[in-house]
């Protein structure tokens, strides 16, 4: 009786596991999902296309910049904050290496480690910058079935001059 008590109780764990996170396609679907979103934002910010990233953030996103600067909140704010005439900034190098990446509902976080170079053009000469970092994204699903980045912070020392 104890072995099927025991056996009963292991399949309720499961499936109110399964339950409680989705199911196991439907919730590695969406991980994967997410982890599709930050590659797009990588391959857009190494293409320099603005459009493509903007396209990630939800209208009402929020920027949450390193170093204690102002949150940067809606479309507009992050376009001009990111990319603001002025001298030419390419980024290089992006990598990002997700350390988690989880689901519930329709709520996604992904948190993780980053290392960026980029170039910046001034009066006939370039700089070459470099960073590394953390960051904590937090992704909504629209009803579009779209998932959409509305929290972005990241953390990381004082740039580096290459």
């Amino acid at each position: 009786m104890d072995r099927r008590r025991c056996l009963a109780g292991a399949i309720a764990f499961a499936l109110g596991t399964a339950c409680a996170h989705g199911g196991g396609h439907a919730a590695e679907a969406d991980v994967q999902a997410l982890r599709t979103v930050h590659d797009a934002y990588r391959r857009a910010w190494l293409a320099n296309d603005a459009e493509g990233v903007m396209r990630l953030f939800a209208p009402d996103a929020v920027l949450m910049p390193h170093h204690g600067l102002a949150p940067v909140v809606g479309s507009e704010e992050i376009r001009a904050f990111w990319f603001a005439p002025g001298p030419a900034t390419t980024i290089t190098r992006l990598d990002l290496q997700l350390d988690e990446v989880s689901v519930r509902d329709d709520t996604g976080l992904v948190r993780g480690r980053s290392q960026v170079e980029w170039t910046i053009e001034k009066t006939g000469t370039t700089e070459r910058w470099r960073n590394a970092g953390t960051f904590l994204t937090v992704l909504r699903r629209g009803p579009d079935g779209a998932w959409r980045i509305t929290h972005h912070t990241w953390d990381d020392p004082p740039n580096q001059r290459l």
